[in-house]
């Protein structure tokens, strides 16, 4: 296994590229020391996650170096004393591994990987039941966010009649730098599509199971340094806040439309009772659309990726499929499939997550041994 793990002189070039990455990485480090950086939050946010994602690089890296010059002379040692070739056959199996690890930190990542979240759910299809399914939905996400330490905020919702949603709009942040991968974006981007429900409803008095959808989309929360937004490009409209049904529920003008008059994006918000509340959240959602708006006009990738997520809460369009009678989840994207529903339900999406993880990793490895070779 040692002569084995050895990296190829191929890995050995791809490996120079981080002597570049660990200049950088010290570079960030002594910005990070400077108190006038941490005077601008988004920017010493934006420094500090790449800094975290970097160091994951260079951390590996000395480790494999360090690990190859014990190597070396475990084999040198190894030729007269065979305690030193044990040691040099469970060297080289750690160096393999630490080959394999830095070889999936240096794949190319989407740059939002390490962006915080605005996760909306929408019902579809299927009526109230799909109002219901939503609500159930939207408390999965939240109690996964607390099972991983993360803050969530409800920044719009509009209930429906028997306790679901229509549709919800929630803030996911991490509660500190997170590890590469590990942010809340990085992890949740691959819930985006439509989610299917099979089950008997509230409102069904025979017994017979339905299927209905609701639809999630997940963006990159966007900061202010991200999206350039002019205020004359937009068009705000105030109204009154309305619950369940069409019933007022306020009786002043605290709900706030907004629309971004070059690209047409619309946004309302009427969670909060203050205008200038709503006004606020409306904008970050807002610049959170217009930032994936733009990566899509800018990657190729990136467009492919958007197009792959929910535009019409459609049944036929499902990623995953959620069937009560036999407590089952299928995603169709992976194949993955667990007996496990009440878990998921309750926040443990952990593998399901994870499944969709490693399928978009294999995907951009293949696409990195093709283009070498």
């Amino acid at each position: 296994m040692s002569e084995q793990a050895t990296p190829e002189p191929a890995q050995h070039e791809q490996f120079a590229v981080v002597e570049t990455l660990a200049a950088e990485h010290a570079d960030l480090g002594l910005q990070l020391a400077q108190p006038e950086v941490h005077s601008e939050p988004a920017r010493a946010r934006r420094i500090g996650r790449r800094y975290a994602e970097l160091g994951a690089v260079v951390d590996t890296y000395r480790e494999w170096q360090q690990v190859g010059g014990d190597l070396a002379a475990a084999r040198e040692l190894g030729a007269d004393d065979p305690t030193f070739a044990a040691e040099a056959s469970a060297l080289g199996e750690r160096r393999g591994q630490l080959a394999e690890r830095l070889r999936r930190l240096l794949v190319p990542r989407d740059p939002a990987d390490s962006k915080n979240v605005i996760l909306e759910v929408k019902a579809g299809e299927g009526g109230e039941e799909s109002a219901l399914f939503a609500g159930d939905l939207l408390r999965m996400y939240t109690r996964f966010a607390e099972r991983l330490g993360w803050r969530t905020e409800v920044l719009d919702g509009t209930g429906s009649e028997l306790g679901g949603i229509k549709s919800a709009t929630v803030a996911v942040h991490a509660a500190r730098t997170p590890e590469p991968g590990r942010a809340p974006y990085a992890l949740l981007k691959h819930e985006a599509g439509v989610h299917r429900v099979q089950r008997v409803p509230v409102t069904e008095s025979q017994g017979r199971v339905h299927t209905s959808a609701a639809g999630v989309l997940v963006l990159p929360e966007a900061e202010t340094i991200d999206v350039q937004l002019d205020e004359h490009d937009l068009r705000i409209d105030v109204f009154r806040s309305s619950g369940p049904g069409g019933q007022s529920v306020n009786t002043t003008d605290s709900a706030v439309r907004m629309t971004h008059l070059p690209s047409g994006i619309v946004v309302s918000c009427q969670n909060e009772k203050s205008q200038l509340q709503n006004r606020e959240q409306a904008l970050r959602i807002m610049r959170s659309r217009l930032l994936a708006l733009a990566e899509d006009h800018a990657e190729a990738e990136a467009s492919d990726s958007r197009r792959a997520q929910v535009r019409t809460v459609d049944r036929s369009e499902r990623i995953r499929t959620y069937n009560f009678p036999e407590s089952r989840v299928t995603d169709h994207r992976t194949g993955y499939k667990t007996y496990a529903l009440d878990q998921v339900l309750d926040g443990a999406l952990d593998e399901l997550v994870q499944a969709a993880v490693d399928a978009d990793e294999a995907r951009r490895l293949a696409a990195l041994d093709t283009a070498a070779q």
